[in-house]
């Protein structure tokens, strides 16, 4: 692994995938903070001169709009990838939009321009936020894979931290530059992403796909650095076999998703419900309402403040996760986080319910018992936040960028993150007309969410850590159950079936147990393995 990080592409690579997610973070939570900048609100507000008010119907078209863009772009992009390629589609999306930032920073007091730049935003940010994930995971070294996809969770929390640091310092700006400026820094991002683009190479699946081999296996030889000339052949073997598997059948179409072939209506369902429970159990209605909590708590902190904790407690989370991913797993780190965040969230809600004043109250009339009572639920809503950073943060983004085969693998990660986009804006929007009616209580449902969120993952989430992308793929077929997904171990290119990978899918459910359980590195060398899987040891 020391021999890929000292790769220049490698590096190059985990550097795009972090500003892809530092971008996408950064666009999520620069408006936030807008909406209560002065400026802001007498440019676009209602009302007389002097006077103006950002109504909640306004905020809410500004704010919503961005999910209507994203979820159409996370669809629109399996168009592009497939036809353009995983990395012309990037230049295209991020040109867009780059141009969407300009929009937004150019209008003066018009509504209808900033909400379009807000919604041709969307396009980009939802696109990006699918084709990452899907290009990390057919080009990156399988044993960085996962350390990658949570490097671009790391930098999605980075990106809000970021927005809020900055509005922080900008907020007291006069004049437009308050607003501008932390909008206007997005076209600067963009445009370093779309001039890193131009140093990275095409996913080498999508070129085995357009009948380009050759190139295909000079990016496999970039990526696995010193790798021997035997090693890359193997490599490229193992994807031509998954790819012939994945064509048996035609072109693909999107009813392909649902299709019970290879279980791929097994597998797009569970990239929809780990993207759809991501979004509802319960860390977005402390970034969004994190400060009233406080404020109840008597702890004297701006909105911007609060945020800016919020945000690192984040990015605290997340680093422990590039370990955690590939030591406990995926299924682990899901069950886990799960099962702390429903603890967390049912004593925060208890405590907030039976000992928090009434929001509004003033400082000076708050009892020991409504403070002590405010710091035990922002301790516990903290932990909670921190706990997600670690795994539900992560973990889906990791799974479905490795669960899908390339013949349906755009189209699958565009439903699962349209999936993401959809339950980000119903959480959204109903989570305050909830919290409005039962208060604290509303943590309480996020608990009992955490809870079928635990029971799913154990009963339909197997292990895909240290499997290649085609060995995912002979998973599903074997129907291994997902709890005993963890012991599983491939067979392609099994010698004692013939070395042509017609013994896939054969494998029976009785026949876990007689092997060696998967290592932190990737599957292990035993006897009768193919020499494909001995020389992946050496990598």
């Amino acid at each position: 692994m020391n021999e890929l990080l000292r790769n220049s592409k490698v590096i190059l690579l985990t550097i795009f995938i972090a500003f892809g997610g530092f971008l996408f973070g950064y666009d999520m939570g620069v408006i936030s903070g807008c909406l209560i900048m002065p400026d802001f609100i007498d440019r676009f507000g209602q009302g007389p001169p002097g006077s103006r008010v950002l109504t909640s119907s306004r905020q809410s078209i500004i704010t919503s709009v961005i999910s209507a863009g994203t979820f159409l772009g996370s669809l629109s992009q399996s168009l592009t990838s497939d036809r353009l390629g995983r990395r012309p589609s990037l230049l295209l999306w991020s040109f867009i939009f780059t141009v969407s930032i300009a929009i937004q920073t150019s209008t003066d007091t018009s509504l209808a321009q900033l909400t379009i730049g807000r919604f041709v935003a969307g396009l980009g940010v939802g696109a990006m936020s699918a084709i990452v994930p899907l290009y990390n995971g057919e080009t990156a070294p399988q044993r960085l894979r996962g350390a990658m996809l949570v490097m671009y969770q790391l930098q999605i929390n980075v990106g809000f931290l970021a927005s809020y640091v900055i509005e922080q310092g900008t907020h007291t700006l006069p004049a437009s530059a308050s607003w501008r400026v932390p909008i206007g820094l997005q076209m600067l991002w963009g445009l370093i992403l779309l001039s890193g683009m131009f140093f990275l190479p095409e996913s080498p699946r999508h070129l085995l796909y357009l009948a380009r081999p050759a190139a295909a296996r000079k990016v496999v030889a970039q990526m696995n650095g010193s790798a021997s000339e035997a090693e890359v052949d193997a490599i490229i073997k193992e994807m031509e076999w998954g790819l012939r598997m994945e064509n048996e059948g035609g072109s693909a179409g999107w009813g392909e998703c649902f299709s019970g072939n290879a279980r791929m209506w097994r597998r797009t369902v569970n990239g929809m419900m780990l993207q759809g429970l991501q979004q509802i159990n319960g860390q977005n209605f402390y970034y969004y309402y994190g400060d009233t909590f406080f404020k109840s708590a008597g702890a004297p902190l701006s909105p911007y403040s609060i945020q800016t904790i919020l945000g690192a407690v984040s990015v605290a989370g997340t680093i422990p996760s590039l370990v955690l991913i590939e030591t406990l797993g995926r299924r682990n780190s899901l069950l886990i986080g799960a099962a702390l965040q429903a603890a967390f969230a049912l004593t925060a809600g208890l405590v907030g319910h039976f000992t928090l004043a009434p929001t509004g109250t003033p400082s000076s009339l708050l009892t020991p018992r409504n403070r002590s009572g405010g710091a035990v639920l922002i301790a516990f809503a903290v932990l909670q936040v921190f706990a997600f950073s670690m795994s539900w943060g992560p973990a889906p983004w990791v799974y479905v960028g490795e669960s899908f085969p390339l013949r349906v693998r755009s189209r699958c990660v565009a439903l699962a993150t349209a999936t993401n986009w959809i339950w980000n804006f119903l959480g959204s929007f109903f989570s305050p007309r909830i919290a409005a009616r039962i208060g604290p209580l509303i943590l309480l449902v996020f608990c009992g969410i955490l809870v079928f969120a635990f029971g799913y993952v154990y009963l339909f989430i197997p292990e895909t850590k240290g499997l290649r992308l085609e060995e995912v793929d002979e998973m599903y077929r074997s129907g291994v159950k997902p709890w005993k997904s963890g012991e599983w171990r491939p067979r392609l290119f099994d010698e004692d079936d013939g070395g042509d990978g017609d013994g896939v899918g054969e494998q029976k459910e009785g026949s876990v147990g007689d092997e060696e359980p998967r290592g932190d590195d990737g599957p292990t060398e035993e006897k009768g393995r193919a020499q494909v899987h001995v020389e992946e040891e050496k990598l």
